[in-house]
C-alpha cells in the first residue's frame, strides 16, 4: 500500500458551495476504507485548498475514488495534484 499527498486548490468564489457540502465531503472521507483509507486531512489556514493524506494501491484507483468526493462533484475544487510519498519517519513510516 502507497502513501499519497492530495493537494486540493479550491476554486474562487466557491466558499457557499464548499460550506453547503462540507459535511458530506467530510463523511466521504471518513467512510473511505479498505483499499483507499485516509491517514489525514485539513484545509490550508489560508483558505486556499486543502492537504490530503491516503493510503491506496496506486495512483489511478485514488483519482477515480476522488471523483466521488462532494467537492468534487460540485466543483468546488478548481486543481487537483496527487503525489505518491514515501514517509521515511514518524507514524506513517511503517507504510513505505
Amino acid at each position: 500500500m502507497s502513501v499519497f499527498a492530495v493537494e486540493y486548490v479550491y476554486a474562487a468564489g466557491s466558499d457557499a458551495i464548499r460550506d453547503e457540502h462540507r459535511p458530506g465531503h467530510r463523511e466521504f472521507l471518513s467512510g473511505l476504507a479498505g483499499e483507499i483509507a485516509l491517514v489525514a486531512s485539513g484545509p490550508y489556514v489560508d483558505g486556499s485548498g486543502a492537504l490530503l493524506l491516503l493510503s491506496a494501491p496506486c495512483q489511478a484507483a485514488l483519482a477515480e475514488t476522488l471523483k466521488n468526493d462532494p467537492f468534487a462533484v460540485s466543483g468546488s475544487i478548481a486543481a487537483l495534484r496527487i503525489t505518491e510519498w514515501s514517509p521515511v519517519t514518524g507514524e506513517l513510516s511503517h507504510h513505505a
